[in-house]
């Protein structure tokens, strides 16, 4: 038994050291060189953006980060892939054959590889103009939620229920922000039609005053919730439209908080939100 594993080690040794030695500085040295193109790229990148007024320091964060995470996959998919050519040279495999057979069967493949490309286009021109980034909130065709991962090749969403939606940046013809620079707080209410229109005026902005001087929600708001005009005549109620700016994704909180402030305020003030009527004409 002895002289069987000094017999293994007598054959193994002369291999590690013409080639298992050079395997294992080959992959300490992807490591170390994946360790620095990722810091050179985190450096780059934050300098090389630069600030636009428009946007918020969170905003620019958010959009470095997501071309840092585009730059950084791509140099990591590169980096492997000379690794395992090296790696498998290394073995005694000849990698001439192994590339010549890969250039063929990507000419192959080539001809059905148009919707990658196009993904692959899609995707560079959503991250260059800064359609939306990681942690953006959006709507892309009947989805919508929070962009948890952005590449080349396709964007990945979690709607409001956790599910995780992947979709092929080809795909995408319209891709709506909900958290890009400011958003809005739109609501409708009715009121019934005996109630003082200029009272109401007065209720709601002073609503709205006072949310956006409350200590818990003034860093939320840009421009207090304000009376708009009166949006429709419907049958059972005259129909008024609120609106005001808030930082982005704090529209859903706010506007729960303009409606519960508004129902206490109404009740107090003697506003009332009608329920449906129907006036019935009885025949004589």
């Amino acid at each position: 038994m002895q002289e069987f594993l000094q017999n293994i080690i007598n054959s193994i040794t002369p291999w590690f050291f013409a080639h298992g030695i050079r395997i294992i500085v080959i992959l300490v040295g992807a490591f170390i060189v994946r360790y620095f193109a990722g810091a050179m790229i985190d450096r780059i990148i934050r300098k090389a953006i630069v600030s636009k007024g428009s946007l918020s320091p969170a905003e620019e964060k958010k959009r470095e980060d997501t071309l840092i995470g585009v730059f950084e996959g791509t140099v990591k998919v590169i980096i492997w892939a000379a690794v395992i050519l090296m790696v498998v040279s290394e073995l005694g495999v000849n990698i001439g054959p192994l590339l010549a057979g890969a250039g063929v069967f990507g000419l192959a493949i080539g001809f059905g590889a148009q919707y990658i490309i196009r993904d692959f286009f899609t995707g560079l021109f959503i991250i260059l103009e800064n359609q939306y980034r990681i942690g953006d909130v959006v709507k892309i065709g009947d989805i919508a939620g929070t962009v948890e991962n952005i590449n080349l090749r396709m964007t990945i969403l979690r709607d409001i229920d956790g599910t995780v939606h992947h979709i092929p940046n080809g795909e995408i013809k319209i891709a709506s922000n909900l958290s890009k620079e400011f958003a809005r707080v739109n609501m409708k209410i009715g009121i019934a039609y005996d109630t003082d229109i200029e009272k109401v005026i007065k209720v709601v902005n002073q609503v709205g005053e006072e949310i956006a001087k409350d200590s818990e929600w003034k860093d939320k708001i840009i421009k207090a919730p304000e009376f708009v005009r009166i949006d429709d005549f419907a049958d059972s109620s005259v129909i008024i439209k609120i609106s005001g700016e808030v930082k982005p994704l704090e529209q859903w909180v706010v506007l729960g908080e303009l409606r519960k402030q508004l129902k206490i305020a109404f009740d107090r003030e003697g506003i009332e939100i009608p329920f449906p009527q129907r006036v019935i004409h009885q025949a004589k």
